[in-house]
């Protein structure tokens, strides 16, 4: 997703044909720019016209041949890897650097220990491919490259393979801690550090199961919602006080400051399932598991097992919360 994200802000994407709505983008696919291939077979990643590197044009040069490089790679290869240049790992290590110190202050106990296991390196961008040599003796996932837009169902089922789609693109060196999509320093310092803990890591493949197992786009987007709500901006209770397991909040130099001043509510799969949110700001409501048992418990408990019929009962739960809210608000 997953997305993505600092300042947990994307770019609203150009319209396309067939697209009227951002909304639709989401439920479509992971929040990218547009890729396009030309006749002559370069590839172009379609900035919007507010992204920090619109008008830089060594950038939109490396996020094309970056592009191209996921376009181009055949599954079951190894990842290919970027030469990245000096000014890209100053930015990876300045961004690592003071998200480790906020980590320590806000981030669940269990993501710290898939921290420490994982190892990630804190003064370069790694591979793809590393990150997946390091992660399949833990848990078993490896990486994916993506060059741009990844379906839903895609992006979602691979999970259950233990594979992750992720960008290996950086964000532009002027606003190091902002980024309007997803770059290689969420994809990999939010998820990857999540996916070395044995505990996030079976949340993940049931996740991807349970994308896998529905067949509607109703039910799909209701599993992508209540991931949406954990596994990217998932709160919990440990020691008296709110920490972050979300891969949203902790890859995100200014939410992980703010969340804990937000409208946080228990954890609820209906509630989750069918709330609407903002994706260009930080995420003003929150759900809290009150432990990672409970988590496992609830969430886990539904993507293992979820199918059209349970999911359909839960959103007609929904409705009838939301009824009973409006009697008591008037």
């Amino acid at each position: 997703m997953s997305g993505r994200y600092d300042h947990a802000k994307w770019s609203l994407l150009p319209a396309k044909p067939g697209i009227t709505d951002i909304s639709v983008m989401f439920e479509e696919a992971q929040y990218f720019a547009p890729v396009a291939t030309r006749e002559d077979g370069s590839v172009v990643v379609e900035l919007a016209a507010s992204h920090p590197g619109v008008a830089d044009p060594v950038y939109r040069e490396r996020r094309n041949a970056i592009a191209a490089l996921a376009l181009n790679h055949t599954p079951g290869d190894p990842v290919p890897a970027v030469a990245y240049t000096e000014r890209e790992h100053e930015v990876w290590a300045l961004v690592a650097r003071e998200l480790a110190v906020k980590h320590r202050r806000y981030a669940a106990t269990e993501y710290l220990r898939g921290c420490e296991r994982l190892g990630l390196p804190s003064g370069r961008i790694p591979q793809l491919q590393e990150v997946g040599d390091l992660l399949a003796p833990l848990t078993g996932f490896r990486y994916l490259p993506a060059a741009g837009l990844v379906p839903l169902r895609d992006f979602y089922g691979v999970l259950a393979d233990g594979l992750f789609y992720s960008t290996q693109y950086i964000r532009h060196h002027s606003v190091p801690f902002y980024t309007p999509e997803p770059d290689v320093l969420h994809e990999v310092l939010g998820h990857a550090n999540a996916l070395a803990s044995d505990r996030f890591a079976r949340l993940y493949r049931l996740a991807g199961a349970a994308a896998r197992r529905v067949r509607t786009e109703e039910a799909l987007e209701f599993v992508s919602k209540v991931f949406w709500f954990t596994l990217e901006f998932g709160v919990l209770a440990e020691d008296g006080e709110d920490r972050a397991y979300g891969a949203g909040i902790l890859s995100s130099y200014g939410e992980i400051e703010e969340f804990r001043g937000m409208d946080i509510r228990p954890l609820d799969l209906a509630v989750m399932g069918t709330t609407t949110y903002d994706i260009t700001k930080y995420q003003n409501v929150l759900f809290r598991a009150e432990s990672l048992a409970h988590l496992e418990d609830v969430v886990g408990g539904f993507w293992e097992s979820c199918d059209e019929e349970t999911i359909a009962r839960l959103l007609a739960d929904s409705t009838v919360k939301q009824g009973q809210a409006g009697v008591i608000s008037r």
